[in-house]
């Protein structure tokens, strides 16, 4: 097996290793809502599960340059951000908010989708997706890069509201994984499907 010290390789070589090693990777398709009421729309891989009491959840957005980008900038700046699950249905839209626009273009209008009011929070939610979390942002932390140009802001994000679709949700409170048809995140340009799954008993001791 090979041994590689990431302080000997270059940031884009340790991206690599990253993105192709730690995969699948979930996908947070996060709306923001600007100052002025435009409502962008970004999916980002870097994400997961905090804890579930309260229920939390955590989006890293990385910076260019070490500048932020708008879905940090605006999360920071209302408090607020929602959440959505990327599936089969929706993954060419979801990739086209991948875009590149300017703070006050929306990417969710530029993708035709159709947003749809929150309750408990003010920025919209996208009806197309299944799935969509309603957050409280608890907390911003810049980590990496350097003190004056940080790598990423890591959202850490208080989830206030779920809404699922009820041909997902079951009277258990699980959600099927297969009528989801959740879509994650590889290396490059590659996606992935769920594809088979299995069950393993966890040991008792």
């Amino acid at each position: 097996m090979r041994s590689i010290d990431p302080a000997s390789r270059s940031e884009r070589d340790n991206y690599k290793f990253m993105i192709g090693s730690i995969i699948p990777r979930p996908i947070a398709w996060v709306t923001t809502l600007t100052p002025s009421g435009t409502v962008n729309a970004a999916p980002f891989s870097y994400f997961t599960i905090v804890t579930a009491n309260p229920p939390m959840i955590a989006v890293s957005v990385q910076r260019k340059n070490g500048v932020m980008k708008d879905t940090a900038r605006n999360a920071a700046d209302l408090g607020e951000f929602v959440v959505h699950a990327a599936d089969e249905r929706s993954v060419a839209q979801m990739n086209q908010t991948a875009a590149s626009l300017g703070p006050e273009e929306s990417e969710v209008e530029a993708a035709g989708l159709t947003t749809v009011p929150s309750e408990a929070v003010r920025v919209p939610g996208i009806a197309e997706s299944p799935i969509r979390m309603e957050c409280i942002l608890e907390r911003s932390i810049s980590l990496g890069g350097t003190d004056g140009a940080p790598a990423c802001d890591l959202l850490i994000g208080r989830i206030v509201r779920f809404h699922v679709e009820e041909r997902l949700y079951d009277e258990h409170g699980h959600i099927d994984a297969a009528a989801l048809k959740p879509v994650s995140r590889l290396a490059g340009n590659s996606y992935a499907l769920l594809g088979d799954t299995f069950e393993i008993e966890r040991p008792s001791s």
